[in-house]
C-alpha cells in the first residue's frame, strides 16, 4: 500500500467552507499575503493555507468570496477529483502557473485535516509514522548591501542557530569567509531556476564559485547549470538541492542528475497524491529531504512542520516558527528542535489534549 494510499478513502464530508485572510510584515522586506481555507462539517473543521504570491491575488478572492459548491460526501480521493472541475481564478489565470497548485494545495490540505479529524486520527497514525523533534534552520537575506548583521544579531540570541541563506552578486570574498567561519550556514539558495519573479538570480559564474569554494559542507540549493556554470558542479553533484523545479515525481525525474538532496515545499505538488507519491519516490531512492516554507502566517506553518516532523526531521528544515520570519531578530522564540506533539490533531503539529 502506497503512502498515498493510506490516506486516499478517508470519508469526507464538507458542509461549508470559508476563508480569513492574513497579512504580515516580513524580514526579506515585503509584506506577506496568505488566506486559510476552512471546511468544515460534522462538527469539524479541516484548514489550508493559499501560499499565493501576490497579495492582489488574496485580495481578489476575498472580494469575490467565491461559491465553490463544495458541500458533499466524499472519500479524499473522490474531494481531490471533484477540485479538478472547480474554478480556483473565476475564469482567468493568475500571472503564474504555480498559483494554481498554491491554490489547490490550500484546498486538498484542509481537505485532508478534515477526513483525518472526522475520522479522529492524526496524519502519524493514518500513515503509521512517529512524530520526531524538528531541526530547522533560520532562513534571511542578507539585504542589498549585504552584511553578516543579521546573523550575528541572530547568534546573539541564539548561539547555536543554523541558517539558509541567499547568496548574490554583492557577496563578496570578504563576506563569504567572514559567513563560513560562523560554521552556522547549512543551505545556500541560488535561486537560478527562477524566471519572472522578484527573486530571479540569474546564473554567475563568479558567485557559484565563491559559494562552492567558500561553504565546502553547504548544501547548494536551485543552480542554474548552464555551458558556463555546470563545470563548476562536477564532483559537487551530492550537494546539490532543488527546490523551485519540484513538483512531482516527474519533475524530480527530470533532473539533470539523480538527486542527492530536495527541498520538499508541498504547496508546490498541488495535490496530496503528488506530495506522498514523491516522498515516498525519495525515501525509496535514499534522497534526503527537508521541508521548505513560504512564509505561511496560518496553518501551513503547521502542516510543513508536521510533514517535517513524520518525514525528515533531522534534516535542515526551513520549518521554522512565524516569529523567525518578523523583520527584527528577538529573543523567546522556540529554539531547534522542535518539540514534537503529544496529542496532535488532523494535519496539525500542536498538542490539543488527549
Amino acid at each position: 500500500m502506497t503512502l498515498y494510499e493510506h490516506v486516499a478513502d478517508l470519508p469526507l464530508r464538507v458542509e461549508e467552507h470559508g476563508l480569513e485572510r492574513h497579512e504580515r510584515e516580513t524580514s526579506s522586506g515585503f509584506a506577506r499575503a496568505t488566506t486559510v481555507v476552512s471546511l468544515r462539517g460534522d462538527s469539524h473543521t479541516g484548514r489550508g493555507e493559499d501560499v499565493t504570491y501576490d497579495t492582489a491575488e488574496h485580495d481578489a478572492l476575498r472580494e469575490t468570496d467565491p461559491d465553490w459548491d463544495l458541500a458533499g460526501d466524499y472519500t479524499l480521493r473522490s474531494f481531490s477529483a471533484a477540485l479538478d472541475d472547480v474554478d480556483l481564478f473565476f475564469g482567468r489565470d493568475p500571472d503564474r502557473e504555480e498559483f494554481h497548485s498554491y491554490r489547490r494545495w490550500a484546498l486538498e490540505s484542509a481537505a485532508l485535516d478534515l477526513a483525518l479529524r472526522q475520522s479522529e486520527t492524526t496524519l502519524g497514525s493514518a500513515l503509521d509514522r512517529r512524530y520526531d523533534p524538528v531541526r530547522f534552520v533560520i532562513s534571511t537575506r542578507l539585504g542589498d548591501t549585504p552584511t553578516t548583521d543579521r546573523v550575528d544579531d541572530w547568534l546573539a540570541i541564539q548561539p547555536e542557530s543554523e541558517f539558509k541563506l541567499d547568496p548574490t552578486p554583492e557577496w563578496t570574498d570578504e563576506l563569504v569567509a567572514d559567513l563560513a567561519a560562523t560554521g552556522a550556514v547549512r543551505i545556500l539558495d541560488l535561486k537560478g531556476t527562477y524566471e519572472g519573479t522578484e527573486v530571479d538570480n540569474p546564473a554567475d559564474v563568479d558567485l557559484y564559485r565563491r559559494v562552492l569554494a567558500g561553504f565546502p559542507d553547504a548544501i547548494v540549493e536551485d543552480p542554474r547549470l548552464t555551458n558556463e556554470t555546470r563545470e563548476l558542479f562536477v564532483n559537487e553533484e551530492d550537494r546539490v538541492s532543488w527546490d523551485h523545479p519540484i513538483t512531482s515525481v516527474e519533475s524530480i525525474e527530470s533532473l539533470p542528475f539523480e538527486p542527492r538532496w530536495l527541498n520538499v515545499k508541498p504547496s508546490r505538488f498541488g495535490t496530496v497524491e503528488s506530495l506522498l507519491d514523491s516522498i515516498e519516490h525519495c525515501l525509496e531512492r535514499d534522497i534526503r529531504l527537508y521541508g521548505g516554507g513560504q512564509f505561511e502566517l496560518g496553518v501551513g506553518r503547521e502542516h510543513i512542520q508536521t510533514l517535517a516532523s513524520l518525514f525528515y526531521p533531522d534534516g535542515p528544515n526551513d520549518v521554522a516558527p512565524g516569529g523567525y520570519n518578523d523583520p527584527e531578530p528577538q529573543e523567546g522564540l522556540p529554539e531547534s528542535p522542535l518539540v514534537a506533539p503529544a496529542a496532535p490533531a488532523g494535519l496539525g503539529f500542536v498538542d490539543e489534549g488527549a
